[in-house]
């Protein structure tokens, strides 16, 4: 899945970026007394992190926790039971029967929903402020006092099955961009789907979700987010009621994965599928992303992307689309947010009478201009600007600036990497846009995948 192509990319694909925005973070542990209007960040004596984020232009307050696991932290042949468990998350408590929870927010008009990716797991519910205390008393209660029997996980697990089904098995790009992971990531959980191989959900059960629940769902490897229109200081004694007598799992060692070998091979991955009417095509490299990235490296890579392939002032975009004219489309995006190391990639489609052939080539050719020649410095200021610009966009996005926190402080960084972010951004030169291009975009150590209909050979 290409999360963060086109339109998504251009608001940061930096969780990041998009977090700063919010105000000036204060230092861990300070006093919500103090905060004002202040990004607050602090701990309960469980390890539970909270950070609140007020935000008064509208009565509604967003309550997002975070677990910090996903796919990725799976057991081999385990692979899908993160999501699964997301799924059982809402089968209630001895507290809160299944689907109380649910019917309570619909009362008071609320809204609710939960995700899964590859380094986290979230849930959030987005109500007026007076039922803040209401969803920390459910979400707190089910962190650790979920209830399973067979009879509600065999049929949830047939739930997943028609959702891999909907949204992998019946989509041509999907079924691709699996097999394009697979081989990208070497030795990694990312090269397993989020949502898991069907031959391994089919055998999920009750026993692997319990053991999952219990070994990951707890305080101290969890984030409170709380943004609108709230108080730090009413947060901070809210979850200290309702959050702090959950004893921390004192079991919980470190965060660890497996990391990715040398990559010295180009791949090519090739799909052919009736149901393809437009053949196209993506490049995808491994590199470093903001939590393994040496200084600086990551800014880099997320400035190149923005220049190489970040919307209709691109350089692909104005190249392919509009000049030559051999491409509907092109872009690039950077994988930014990710406890490991992660993707940078390229794609396009042909338009008219060129071909896949030309398409990629002239995508490779924008790409060693870069490696080469480099770029000037108004496309590098310019570049930031439309970068930053985008950011301030994306405040008016409540429950999305609480994602942005959510996701960045869960993939290994801080509130201070969120407050520091603009000036590491503006500190990039454009000598530093061209050793990422060419250090990291080589084609003998690309993937590249080719979608196409049937009979059709990639030229």
């Amino acid at each position: 899945m290409h999360l963060m192509q086109a339109a998504a990319r251009t608001l940061a694909s930096t969780a990041i970026g998009l977090a700063l925005l919010a105000g000036p973070a204060l230092a861990q542990d300070a006093s919500p007394a103090e905060a004002g209007n202040e990004v607050v960040d602090f701990k309960l004596d469980n390890g539970l992190e909270v950070v609140v984020i007020p935000d008064r232009r509208a009565p509604v307050v967003t309550h997002m926790l975070w677990i910090k696991v996903g796919s990725a932290d799976e057991e081999p042949g385990k692979s899908g039971i993160a999501h699964f468990l997301e799924h059982l998350m809402f089968k209630g408590t001895e507290a809160h029967p299944q689907g109380e929870f649910s019917a309570r927010i619909a009362e008071v008009g609320g809204r609710e929903n939960a995700f899964t990716s590859y380094d986290y797991t979230a849930y959030f519910q987005q109500v007026a402020p007076e039922h803040l205390e209401e969803m920390m008393e459910f979400e707190s209660d089910r962190l650790t006092g979920l209830v399973l029997t067979d009879e509600v996980v065999d049929p949830e697990r047939q739930v997943v099955i028609e959702e891999r089904n909907s949204r992998i098995e019946t989509r041509p790009n999907s079924i691709l961009g699996e097999s394009l992971n697979a081989t990208l990531y070497q030795n990694s959980g990312y090269g397993v789907p989020i949502i898991g191989w069907m031959h391994e959900i089919e055998k999920l059960n009750r026993e692997d979700a319990i053991e999952f629940y219990q070994r990951y769902y707890a305080p101290n490897n969890a984030i409170l987010v709380v943004a609108g229109d709230v108080d730090a200081q009413d947060v901070r004694a809210l979850a200290e009621e309702y959050y702090g007598p959950i004893p921390a799992n004192p079991e919980l060692g470190e965060r660890t994965r497996t990391q990715e070998p040398l990559q010295r091979t180009a791949r090519t991955v090739t799909f052919n599928d009736e149901r393809v009417t437009v053949p196209g095509y993506s490049k995808t490299w491994l590199v470093p992303s903001y939590t393994t990235a040496d200084e600086g490296e990551a800014e880099s890579l997320d400035l190149l992307a923005e220049i190489l392939g970040g919307g209709m002032r691109s350089r692909l975009y104005q190249s392919l689309v509009v000049e030559q004219g051999i491409a509907s489309s092109a872009g690039a995006y950077y994988r930014g947010t990710s406890l490991n190391e992660t993707a940078f990639g390229v794609y396009g489609a042909p338009r008219g009478d060129a071909t896949l052939e030309d398409v990629e080539r002239a995508a490779d050719a924008e790409i060693v201009k870069i490696a080469e020649d480099g770029i000037t410095q108004d496309e590098l200021e310019a570049a930031k600007n439309r970068y930053l610009r985008s950011i301030i966009f994306a405040r008016d996005d409540q429950s999305g600036m609480a994602n942005m926190y959510g996701s960045a402080l869960t993939t290994g960084s801080t509130v201070r990497d969120i407050e520091e972010w603009p000036d590491r951004i503006r500190a990039v030169e454009a000598d530093d846009i061209k050793a990422a291009a060419a250090r990291y975009l080589d084609r003998s150590r690309a993937v590249t995948g080719y979608l196409l209909p049937p009979e059709e050979e990639p030229s």
